[in-house]
């Protein structure tokens, strides 16, 4: 087991002084770090690294959009019966064991895929198999782009190919003629929003400083609560229009910012320096710091030894490295298994709102604003408190939450409710901090892969939140109470992973190693 550190220890503020006061001893003064000439030039958050981040952001709008767009395209609309004197129809019937002539959909007959492709009667397993699809395709699409932002492509050109991808994707649904396309489709669409927000908070966690990683976090995080929260105001005004209306108003402005914003955003100087770019990493670390430290980064880059900045990767050998070094596996194992456990409830809540006996535009909007004060939380939680504490208490609330959800009988649907959003509002925090905190276990070498892996172990816990979700339509212990049991028992894996609260981001796995050695003896 990885040596961990102290739950509610406050010890961690001052770990990043030990290691450079312990650096000084080891190292000549003359002859700087490469993290460390990055950290010092990165330390001030300035105006063109909050415009970075707001750029870069901007694509999460389009990524939440479309992951939740299903609530209302896939959803089973009203239906009322056509003529009452002549039929047995009523309200309390069995669509499916009444003629076509006995009843009628509210509406338009292609407000979703269910009344165009007379889907009423047809089982939850082809009902829900375009969701599942998106979600397969999430996890698969992220094991197999993960390794391409540490290698060729870079952070910047996998979150463009990405976002731009994902949008012609979600854009080309509207040609779909049955569901099976249709699938085909949002399984393609899910294989390339799998990096969007890997890239994105990668690319600023190594753009800023150890003190700002949680600010820019939640810069990113809010603009996903911006798409969020834009969709049901977008679903509510296209009502009695087509389903494919709604793909329409959110996938065209996703190919329109990906085109537009990408010739304004800067590659990772991170990534540059490991790849062998100093020049172009140098601009970079000009452009996003003042002038009056340019003089000081020329000579500070001038200083470091050659073999630290490396002119090809082999990323392949890194990873090898990651699964040959025991420590490096079981981090990634214990923080996947969190993930897997966090990813499940917090897509199961957000898509199972339709089982609750409340309007589900409400239901939706309630969720999407919930967000906002979680984000807030989190800004705090990240400067003020460790990420283990904080990811264990917010789970510990969820499940008892979602247990309280599951059992309440009858009759007492606000109480439901507002069980629901307690525990949505405690998972949310915890998924925040996680995302934070998976990006700060791993050197840069492999912090793209690792945080990846980390991003599809989410989604795989997502794709099985459409068949609870359908079983819990019956039983609500088959979805809530679900939740609540995973969440308690998989939230405590936490307590075997090293504190990062404090820690500048390292490069290499030696570089890792060290710190991780140096925490252990303040420990």
């Amino acid at each position: 087991m990885e040596k961990s550190t102290p739950l509610f220890s406050a010890q961690h503020d001052s770990i990043d002084q030990v290691t450079v006061s312990l650096h000084q001893n080891l190292i000549p003064p003359s002859v700087p770090q490469l993290d460390e000439v990055i950290e010092q030039n990165l330390a001030r958050f300035g105006l063109a690294q909050f415009i970075q981040a707001v750029l870069v952001s901007l694509l999460l709008i389009f990524e939440a959009q479309q992951i939740f767009i299903s609530i209302y395209t896939d959803a089973e609309p009203t239906w009322h019966c056509i003529n009452t004197t002549i039929t047995t129809c009523s309200s309390s019937s069995d669509i499916c064991s009444l003629s076509k002539r006995e009843w009628g959909w509210d509406g338009r007959s292609d407000k979703t895929i269910v009344s165009e492709w007379s889907l009423e009667c047809a089982s939850s397993v082809l009902t829900g198999l375009p969701s599942s699809c998106f979600l397969i395709g999430s996890f698969l699409g992220g094991l197999a782009l993960a390794t391409l932002g540490d290698s060729s492509l870079g952070r910047k050109k996998l979150l463009f190919l990405s976002s731009f991808g994902m949008s012609i994707s979600a854009f080309l649904t509207i040609f779909s003629k049955n569901i099976w396309v249709y699938s085909t489709l949002r399984f393609v669409s899910g294989v390339f929003r799998s990096s969007i927000m890997t890239s994105i908070l990668v690319m600023l966690m190594e753009m800023v400083g150890k003190r700002w990683r949680g600010q820019v976090g939640i810069i990113a995080f809010s603009f996903f609560a911006l798409g969020l929260i834009s969709l049901p105001p977008i679903a509510y005004l296209n009502r009695d229009s087509s389903w494919k209306i709604l793909y329409v108003w959110t996938s065209i402005p996703g190919i329109f910012c990906s085109i537009v914003i990408y010739p304004f955003v800067t590659e990772s100087p991170r990534w540059l320096f490991m790849h062998g770019y100093e020049a172009e990493a140098v601009a970079v670390l000009k452009k996003l710091t003042s002038s009056e430290n340019h003089d000081r980064l020329n000579f500070c880059v001038s200083k470091i030894p050659p073999k630290e900045i490396v002119s090809k990767i082999d990323l392949y050998s890194f990873l090898k490295d990651l699964f040959n070094r025991k420590w490096a596996l079981r981090r990634l194992s214990t923080t996947m298994g969190l993930a897997f456990g966090l990813g499940l409830v917090y897509y199961g809540l957000l898509l199972g709102v339709g089982n609750l006996d409340f309007n589900i535009y409400l239901s939706s909007t309630f969720n999407a604003l919930l967000e906002i004060p979680a984000y807030i939380i989190t800004s705090i939680l990240i400067e003020r408190w460790n990420r283990r504490c904080s990811i264990l208490t917010f789970s510990i609330v969820t499940g008892i939450s979602s247990a309280i959800c599951a059992v309440i009988g009858e009759g007492q649907e606000v109480l439901q409710v507002v069980m629901e959003l307690v525990s949505f509002f405690s998972v949310c925090v915890a998924f925040n901090v996680l995302l934070i905190f998976a990006t700060e276990l791993f050197p840069t070498c492999v912090r793209n892969s690792t945080t990846s892996m980390v991003r599809q172990a989410v989604s795989f816990g997502a794709v099985f939140s459409p068949l609870l979700i359908s079983a819990g339509r019956q039983n609500q212990l088959l979805s809530f109470g679900v939740f609540g049991l995973v969440i308690l028992c998989l939230g405590f894996f936490v307590l075997l992973l090293p504190e990062t609260k404090g820690v500048t981001l390292s490069d290499t796995f030696d570089e890792q190693e060290s710190k991780d050695k140096i925490i252990m003896h303040i420990s």
